[in-house]
């Protein structure tokens, strides 16, 4: 087992709130981190993709209000959505009784979908976590190549071999496609769900061209755009933003689109080993969606992240606007010679930059002119989470 560093997070929550919303993709080990939670506290739980568990709160009152003062896991509660005008009833009587925190913890696989589900019901009464696959603090400097091939989620990662890696996330994409996505009521073929994802993968880190993308799947751009909606809500596919602040500059308004979890890239592209990825036309971006998922696993609620790009080629890979309104310009190169695009500077200037680093694949960290200083990803990501 690997110890997740949300734990720390999702207990603090729950120690201030009645109720805590854990999002994260199937898989990624929020039932797992949310057992461990609940085995150190008086707490039941319930998933509702079992029909016994889903009968159990056919009559949500009946059954919590014997349950108060005890913590209620519900597992992909978003299959329930009427469930969270009864929570918010639950809440508010519990706070009466003197429960007043800790009293429910909701695992969500759909972060859209639940976040309108939950926004007006408990509005106030809750607090919103996201659980990534693993990251290169939890797993240590050595694994970070391996972290990088594999991917975060448990399953592929842990598997012993890269064969049977691999082999966990074809498996996973199939059910994926198969099995999961039409639960959330998505009317779309797997077949063609699947070359979406093959193709947002070809082009990690790209803009999004909505009408190239539509034309390959022989689709509508509206299609596009809802598959689209779909992979993000999903928590599979990462729509980064461009910046949008008026800098008096014609800037790029298309989003850059990254397939969030490396290892599925991998597989969506059909690269085996480390060897092929590095003779891969997608290793660059491959290599910035995989540092850019790492940095906001650790960045305080809160962070805003977007890039910044212009017509003239200035350009910053991500921008992060911290809770304090301290802003890092961050640029991603897979190098071993820290060195940056004279065009970063004048992008880091229009963004207003309060720091400068360099993400590279050296080992020690290099001061650089202009205050810019160039890091290892570990180094960025425990100063970005301290």
């Amino acid at each position: 087992m690997t110890e997740r560093l949300a734990k720390r997070r999702i207990e603090k929550a729950l120690s201030v709130q009645p109720a805590v919303v854990l999002l994260g993709p199937r898989q990624v080990g929020k039932t797992t981190l949310a057992l461990e939670i609940a085995a150190g506290r008086d707490a039941i739980h319930l998933d509702m993709e079992r029909h016994q568990d889903r009968q159990i709160l056919q009559e949500p009152d009946l059954y919590l209000d014997e349950q108060a003062g005890r913590l209620v896991v519900i597992d992909e509660v978003q299959l329930l959505p009427d469930l969270f005008s009864s929570l918010r009833g639950q809440i508010d009587q519990r706070r009466r009784d003197g429960y007043r925190i800790g009293q429910f913890l909701l695992l969500g696989s759909a972060s859209n979908t639940l976040l309108r589900q939950s926004a007006e019901s408990l509005a106030g009464r809750v607090s919103y976590h996201e659980l990534g696959g693993l990251n290169v603090q939890e797993v240590g400097q050595g694994a970070l190549n391996a972290l990088w091939l594999r991917g975060g989620f448990p399953g592929a990662f842990l598997a012993e071999g890269g064969e049977n890696s691999l082999q966990w996330r074809d498996d996973f994409i199939r059910t994926y496609l198969e099995r999961d996505i039409p639960t959330f009521g998505a009317r779309v073929p797997a077949a063609t769900l699947r070359r979406f994802w093959t193709m947002l993968a070809h082009n990690q880190g790209g803009l999004l061209n909505a009408a190239r993308l539509a034309a390959g799947l022989g689709v509508s751009g509206q299609s596009v755009g809802r598959y689209l909606d779909l992979m993000v809500d999903l928590m599979l596919v990462r729509r980064l933003e461009p910046w949008h602040a008026n800098a008096g500059k014609r800037l790029v308004k298309s989003p850059k689109i990254y397939v969030r979890d490396s290892g599925l890239a991998h597989s969506l592209l059909n690269i085996l080993t480390p060897e092929a990825l590095l003779a891969h036309p997608v290793v660059g971006g491959s290599w910035e969606g995989f540092v850019i998922e790492n940095l906001l696993s650790v960045a305080p609620i809160g962070t805003d992240a977007c890039f910044y790009r212009s017509s003239g080629g200035a350009e910053v890979d991500l921008v992060l606007t911290l809770p304090d309104g301290a802003v890092w310009a961050i640029e991603i190169k897979r190098t071993g010679t820290p060195k940056v695009a004279r065009g970063f500077h004048t992008a880091s200037a229009d963004v207003g930059a309060t720091a400068r680093f360099l993400v590279y694949a050296g080992d020690r960290e290099v001061p650089m002119l202009n205050d810019i200083r160039a890091l290892p990803l570990l180094a960025l990501m425990d100063r970005l989470s301290q």
